[in-house]
């Protein structure tokens, strides 16, 4: 049920209700669909006219007044990060950011991603920014974020077989034959001496592409450059890269595709056990799928399977450092490690904020999303909303389903495969790295897209 009470606001034409203000996020044109009917009922707006009043109707999104975050202000990360969300929080469900409205509780980001008039604003974002051809456009047109309907289902279900527990876990020995090289590339340090390493280089940037690499058929050697290009075209979704750096992305996707495309004519020579030649005969059958369609998903999986589960890692490492006792309790109890992953997913969301474009005009909480309007689903609040609140602790129950992966037809198809990558990590990590402790400060990224981790100085006690 909605919380009542929040996000007390006034309405420029006196009316309290929920909180935005006048310069507000940017509304798209959208023209997908019918004319919207009228909206449902709904929950009403907090100080919406009392029963048996005259009720002014719902308040517009974009007439309200709102607490503002401004998710790419330089340097917003860590536990200021953190701070400015919470006190955003605390003054309601909604808020004013570039671009978007944010949506910063449980039950609304939940609303939000499921509901059938969203939509992933990936091509509305494009052209705000000027992106309206090349590669990039193209890849964007194609990527399966921004498809709908039974072309998304159909492609959903020619994936989805390499995703699931199973699938996942038919990787877990290459992944600890990963960490095992990793760790041995450290060399020895004698037992009860010091030991270090800066753990994004070392650890958290080579394990996910090697992983990537294996689960398509990409030969081991190539795992750097995946990694390279990943980064890149997942800038796609950082609006900051967007505007100062599209020509270097654009670069990025040609050569990722023609990477692509010579890995599929290698793999269709040579066939193997996985993903490309699954895919591969897929097409070859003719009506499951196309041949743009196949390098489009082998390109999605590269761009979106590697550098979020190194951001991931990395601040699951940086947590464990900071929270000595939690990490003596994973080393004494492997049987806290899925705990403990889901408690890194729920407290440091690498994702923070998910996007949706009002495709209809929608009606929630007595609120109303013209059609066009962009939202932004803050999983950082809504993870915390669950009822674990603001303390990370490994021992104690998430408190429900996280909105870390997303929610809805979008749910992130590769959410089992990092959970196997996590588990397999901190299984690995922990018995090996007596007494974790900060060596150095990291360097944080930025928020817009992946919140990921640039540097991270880290020391333990050899074993």
């Amino acid at each position: 049920m909605p919380r009542a009470g929040l996000g007390a606001g006034r309405r420029r034409d006196g009316h309290v209700g929920s909180s935005v203000s006048a310069e507000g996020p940017t509304h798209v044109s959208h023209e997908r669909g019918p004319a919207p009917s009228s909206p449902a009922p709904s929950t009403p707006a907090p100080g919406a006219a009392a029963s048996g009043a005259a009720a002014p109707g719902p308040a517009t999104v974009n007439d309200l007044e709102l607490p503002v975050f401004d998710y790419t202000e330089p340097g917003l990360a860590g536990e200021v990060y953190h701070q400015r969300l919470a006190s955003v929080g605390q003054q309601g469900w909604l808020a004013r950011s570039p671009l978007t409205y944010l949506v910063l509780d449980r039950e609304s980001g939940e609303f939000f991603l499921r509901a059938r008039q969203t939509a992933f604003p990936g091509r509305e974002i494009a052209e705000i920014f000027g992106v309206t051809g090349g590669r990039l456009r193209e890849q964007i047109d194609a990527n399966i974020l921004n498809a709908t309907g039974d072309r998304h289902r159909r492609l959903r279900a020619l994936i989805g077989p390499a995703f699931t527990p199973r699938a996942a876990d038919r990787w877990r020995p290459a992944m600890r034959g990963f960490l095992d090289e990793l760790w041995r590339s450290l060399g020895d340090v004698p037992s009860g001496g010091p030991a270090a390493c800066e753990f994004v280089a070392a650890f958290a940037k080579p394990y996910p592409s090697l992983t990537i690499a294996t689960v398509l058929g990409a030969p081991p050697r190539d795992a750097e450059q995946l990694h390279e290009w990943s980064g890149w075209v997942q800038k796609q979704f950082d609006i900051r890269a967007l505007a100062s750096e599209p020509d270097r992305i654009e670069r990025a996707v040609g050569e990722l595709y023609e990477y692509v495309e010579t890995l599929l004519e290698q793999r269709r020579r040579e066939p193997s056990d996985d993903l490309i030649t699954a895919l591969l005969a897929a097409e070859d059958e003719g009506t499951k799928l196309t041949h743009g369609e196949c390098v489009d998903l082998v390109l999605n999986v590269v761009a979106g399977g590697i550098d979020t589960t190194q951001a991931q890692l990395s601040h699951a490492m940086r947590l464990f450092a900071a929270h000595p006792g939690q990490w003596a309790a994973l080393t004494r109890d492997p049987g806290l490690v899925p705990a403990a992953v889901e408690e890194v997913l729920r407290f440091e969301p690498i994702t923070p904020f998910t996007a949706r474009i009002c495709t209809d005009a929608i009606e929630h909480r007595g609120v109303l999303f013209p059609a066009g309007t962009i939202v932004a689903i803050c999983a950082e609040r809504a993870n915390r909303d669950a009822g674990a609140g603001d303390e990370f602790d490994i021992t104690r129950d998430s408190g429900g389903r996280l909105l870390t992966f997303g929610a809805g037809p979008h749910f992130c198809l590769g959410s089992n495969l990092a959970r196997a990558e996590l588990e397999e990590a901190l299984t690995f990590l922990a018995p090996r790295m007596t007494g974790l402790r900060p060596a150095g400060e990291p360097r944080l990224g930025g928020l817009e897209g992946i919140y990921g981790i640039d540097a991270l100085p880290l020391a333990w006690t050899a074993r």
